[in-house]
């Protein structure tokens, strides 16, 4: 309890700022015109996740293991769309940069359990295609519905506990420096910066959070493909490698798109422009969220051969639907016949 409450007891008043206020970028003119483009981003995203999810749903042989990882990929991108991008147009296009403290930490949570699920998915994603191709004959046996399921939901509690844990520092802290937070959102690192009392339990867990959120995955893939590429390079012939291999460019793309924008900034940290780093971080939040289902429709064989099954059997049932109505017109038709020629 004293960590959560560090200096409190120094005579520091405590200070619960009604509000705060997000700079966003500053000196760039027209601006507005990227956050109309994050607004088309935005659209194209919920689209494109709402269609993956959906032809998954539909399509009984997308109930595999792999792509039950894909579909909560699809709705975390979902979730991170909705939760970041409508309160960045209402913020700084219709120019509302009040934020309530509530709201903040709430906006805050919403958008690091996204982000963090995000990273966390592809994990599950390169492990399913470490067993898929090292172990493929023991693919069905070690990577089960219930394994699956399990990974993904213990990915869920552990992020949130951790986001729900660096929300509840945050509100021990006497935030009495500023109320103005120089980010696009409500930063988890940027808010405890403002604190006037000891921050040291908040530095400690954002580095925790830097480091299983974004190295130790970032880690485990890199390992992970160097197994691939070592059992890949002892397949017999260069067609075969190059077959099992393009099971993996969907992935290896999502995680190039992921993971390179955010190791520059943080490898960068404050020697990067504040409107280069916000520039960088944005469309790292939202760029991977409209390219996933993109990336997956174009790169993954079940996935297009699904969504040709479900045309095709709405085509069918349009054209048995359309039959019905002419049969039954017809038939409609000839009662009247017959009942005009029985009157007369």
């Amino acid at each position: 309890m004293n960590l959560f409450n560090s200096g409190l007891g120094k005579n520091i008043t405590f200070v619960r700022p009604a509000y705060f206020i997000i700079s966003g970028f500053s000196g760039i003119p027209n601006i507005k015109y990227y956050y109309v483009f994050l607004c088309f981003v935005y659209i194209v995203s919920v689209l494109g996740n709402t269609v993956v999810m959906a032809v998954i749903y539909l399509d009984h042989n997308l109930r595999t293991p792999k792509y039950i990882a894909v579909f909560n990929l699809a709705f975390v991108d979902l979730l991170g769309s909705s939760a970041l991008v409508p309160k960045l147009l209402d913020i700084f296009l219709f120019n509302h940069r009040y934020i309530s403290y509530n709201d903040c930490l709430t906006f805050l949570f919403f958008c690091y359990t996204s982000l963090s699920m995000q990273v966390l998915n592809l994990v599950a994603l390169s492990y399913d295609r470490l067993i898929a191709i090292m172990h493929p004959l023991h693919y069905h046996v070690k990577v089960t519905h219930r394994f699956m399921l399990s990974l993904i939901a213990f990915f869920w509690v552990f992020v949130i506990t951790v986001t729900l844990v660096a929300v509840g520092l945050l509100t021990r802290l006497s935030l009495c420096r500023s109320v103005v937070i120089n980010s696009y959102f409500c930063d988890h690192g940027q808010i405890y910066r403002l604190a006037c009392n000891d921050y040291t339990p908040n530095d400690v867990l954002a580095l925790f959070l830097l480091a299983f959120v974004l190295w130790f995955p970032l880690g485990f893939i890199l390992l992970s493909y160097l197994c691939i590429a070592y059992a890949l390079s002892k397949v017999a012939t260069a067609q075969e490698r190059y077959k099992a291999f393009k099971t993996c460019t969907a992935h290896l793309s999502l995680v190039a798109i992921y993971f390179i924008p955010l190791v520059i900034t943080f490898t960068a940290g404050s020697a990067i422009d504040p409107n280069a780093r916000i520039i960088n971080l944005s469309l790292t939040s939202v760029f991977p969220p409209m390219l996933n289902p993109i990336i997956y429709v174009l790169q993954t064989q079940e996935i297009k051969a699904s969504m040709k099954r479900i045309i095709i059997r709405k085509e069918s049932k349009m054209k048995v639907m359309n039959v019905f109505i002419k049969c039954r017109t017809l038939f409609v038709y000839w009662i009247c016949v017959e009942d005009w020629d029985f009157v007369h």
